[in-house]
């Protein structure tokens, strides 16, 4: 074990919060069991408490204690695609404390993919696993609570600076934003709910499931409250505006001619002869999109723009996450449908 995971494990077993990297952000991580170390979460990213967080296991074999009820499809689920990006919502362990879950009775669990993210569980797991050995490190993104999350080590030292004990640098996130989140708390007979779309697809899981998975994107009062979830997140400060790509160009130049600065995020060449915006231009495929989205993002909210104009994509499955995260970062800025 090298000295940074050697000091994150005793850190995190005597209640300190250590940043590390997942395949789709970075997270920022407390032992799930120990009721003062996640609430230092809550406070550091000022966020509000009846937020769930997400915990993340070494394993599938360490549902035990966290998760009770596990269903067949659960299991399935993980065989298929952990480590990964997918986030399961189960019903909750009775050790597992109700601040960790929002005050509700349903948990958030995964496993991460990324190799340090791994390497951290596992070496924690051995290590005794925290307060009551259960193993588990609850981590929401490391960033304040709405803004945009964070892709690399750096943006958590701009962003939450000495309040982090240690950072973990895993380079840049392979993935980009963050999981997709199934909801399995509702018996055998009712289809799993998306509550969060992501890089594992809607058509991913009905393959291996047989199902496909009810869509529930909005605020719902049956459904568990979950992360990510507000209709505003993952927002820059620079108001965020969603431009049909065809009218671009005249909405860059009726705000120039106001005296207005503008920044654009695109993914076309439609921006890129109208001088002297601040252009970022993303790869015109989902996947590569996703990835790059967040640093793009945070590069043009730094930019002193007044606005941030952002090419719509397309409407289809395939972008369905980074549609969520882009409507969410634009939400009543003007930009959002």
């Amino acid at each position: 074990m090298n000295d940074d995971l050697a000091r994150a494990v005793k850190l995190l077993s005597s209640g300190e919060l250590v940043a590390f990297p997942t395949e789709t952000v970075y997270g920022l991580g407390a032992d799930a069991s120990n009721l003062q170390a996640v609430a230092k979460i809550f406070a550091a990213k000022g966020r509000p408490t009846n937020h769930p967080l997400i915990v993340h296991l070494p394993g599938a074999d360490y549902f035990e204690g966290f998760a009770e009820d596990v269903p067949d499809t659960a299991k399935r689920l993980a065989k298929a695609f952990w480590p990964g990006p997918l986030t399961l919502i189960l019903k909750r362990g009775r050790k597992v404390p109700y601040l960790v879950t929002g005050g509700q009775e349903t948990i958030g669990v995964r496993v991460p993919s990324h190799p340090l993210a791994l390497l951290l569980l596992n070496a924690y797991a051995k290590a005794c696993g925290g307060k009551s050995s259960m193993c588990g490190i609850a981590a929401p993104s490391a960033n304040r609570f709405g803004r945009i999350s964070p892709t690399t080590a750096q943006h958590v030292r701009e962003e939450m600076g000495d309040q982090v004990a240690l950072i973990l640098d895993g380079g840049p996130c392979a993935v980009g934003i963050e999981s997709t989140i199934l909801v399995l708390s509702r018996g055998i007979s009712s289809p799993p709910r998306l509550l969060r779309p992501g890089h594992i697809s809607p058509e991913a899981v009905s393959e291996v499931i047989g199902v496909f998975p009810e869509l529930v994107l909005h605020d719902h009062d049956t459904v568990p409250r979950v992360s990510g979830s507000l209709a505003l997140h993952y927002a820059p400060a620079t108001p965020l505006f969603i431009v049909p790509g065809e009218q671009l160009t005249a909405l860059f130049k009726n705000k120039s001619e106001s005296g207005q600065r503008c920044a654009l995020l695109t993914y076309s060449h439609t921006a890129e002869h109208l001088a002297p915006a601040i252009v970022r231009r993303l790869p015109a495929c989902p996947d590569g999109y996703a990835r790059e989205l967040y640093a793009a993002l945070r590069e043009l909210d730094e930019a002193g723009c007044d606005a941030i104009l952002a090419e719509a994509i397309p409407e289809s499955l395939a972008w369905m996450a980074v549609n969520d995260r882009l409507r969410r970062a634009a939400y009543t800025k003007g930009g959002a449908d």
